[in-house]
């Protein structure tokens, strides 16, 4: 059976007001975080975002990626979760940092999504820190073979 969705790479331009309807579901109304936390203003110019639609082309998911490797903003839909939807978009992700040749990618995971990174084989570097008042932690991924 075939995933009741579709990933695509795109640029800010592409899909913001998509990429935007999701962000703002999960990480302002749902967690809580401040809008001027949220959009630090990195999506336009440097980022390659991952957006993930339902067969019906609504926005559920998403991801982006820095131009130097860091990989963040990854968010589903609560009705959308438990369906590897967040696995799509890492997965999309790492794809493309290794078909441009990125030595290794990172990621600033929530303390609760520290398993599902390690699932890709990131591992933790450093100590728990607070970001928009959650906890967090440095991971990374080499990607060099």
């Amino acid at each position: 059976m075939s995933n009741p969705f579709s990933i695509s790479l795109i640029s800010w331009h592409d899909g913001e007001p998509l990429l935007k309807s999701v962000r703002e579901a999960v990480f302002i109304r749902e967690q809580g975080i401040p809008p001027e936390l949220e959009w630090d203003g990195l999506d336009e110019a440097h980022c390659r975002h991952a957006l993930v639609l339902s067969r019906q082309g609504e926005a559920i998911g998403c991801g982006r990626m820095l131009s130097d490797g860091h990989i963040g903003r990854i968010a589903v839909l609560p009705k959308w979760r438990g369906q590897k939807i967040g696995t799509a978009i890492v997965e999309s992700l790492l794809d493309y940092a290794r078909t441009h040749d990125y030595p290794q990618v990172f990621v600033d995971a929530q303390v609760d999504a520290v398993p599902f990174y390690h699932s890709f084989d990131f591992v933790e570097e450093g100590k728990m820190f607070m970001d928009a008042g959650l906890p967090h932690i440095k991971m990374r991924l080499s990607l060099s073979r």
